[in-house]
C-alpha cells in the first residue's frame, strides 16, 4: 500500500527516523536502507512516499522516494526566515482570527519546530519544551481545551 506523510525526525548517523502518515495513524519507522533517495535528504518536515510494511514492532517504510524536501531556515538578527516557502503559513498579523490546533497537531508542530532547530534534542527534553509551550497554548487559547 503506497502512503505519503511527513518525516518527523531522521538521524543522519544512526540512519533511522519516524514518518507521520498524512492519513493519520501511528508513525511509521524509517530506516537508511530502505531509502530510494539519498540520506542526506531526509529531515524533519521533508514529504515522502513510501509502501507500509508491518515490521517486529509495527509499521516500517519501505521503498521511501522524497517527494518535496524539507524547508530550510536560517536563523539570525533576531529572525527566521524559510527559504522553502513557509513564510506563507505565517500569521497575517492583520488578521482578526488565526486556527485553532488541536492538542495533538499543536504537539507534533511544537516537535517537529524544535527539531528543526537542533535535531539532537532528547526526548525529555522535547517533551519539557513542548508541556512548557501547550501550558502556554492554552492558557491563550491557542489550542483546544
Amino acid at each position: 500500500m503506497l502512503a505519503r506523510g511527513k518525516i518527523l525526525r531522521f538521524d543522519q548517523v544512526k540512519g533511522y527516523g519516524f514518518v507521520a502518515p498524512h492519513g493519520g495513524g501511528e508513525d511509521v519507522f524509517l530506516h537508511a536502507n530502505d531509502l530510494l533517495d539519498e540520506k542526506h535528504l531526509m529531515r524533519a518536515g521533508a514529504i515522502v512516499e513510501f509502501e507500509v510494511e508491518q515490521g517486529d514492532r509495527g509499521p516500517k517504510a519501505s521503498s521511501v522516494h522524497l517527494v518535496t524536501p524539507a524547508p530550510t531556515f536560517s536563523i539570525g538578527a533576531g529572525s527566521v526566515s524559510d527559504t522553502a516557502g513557509a513564510a506563507d503559513d505565517m500569521i497575517d498579523r492583520d488578521e482578526e482570527f488565526v486556527d485553532v490546533l488541536s492538542r495533538g497537531d499543536f504537539s507534533r508542530e511544537v516537535t517537529e519546530a524544535l527539531l528543526l532547530i537542533d535535531p539532537g534534542l532528547t526526548g525529555p527534553q522535547i517533551r519539557a519544551v513542548r508541556e512548557r509551550f501547550s501550558q502556554l497554548a492554552k492558557k491563550y487559547g491557542w489550542i483546544g481545551r
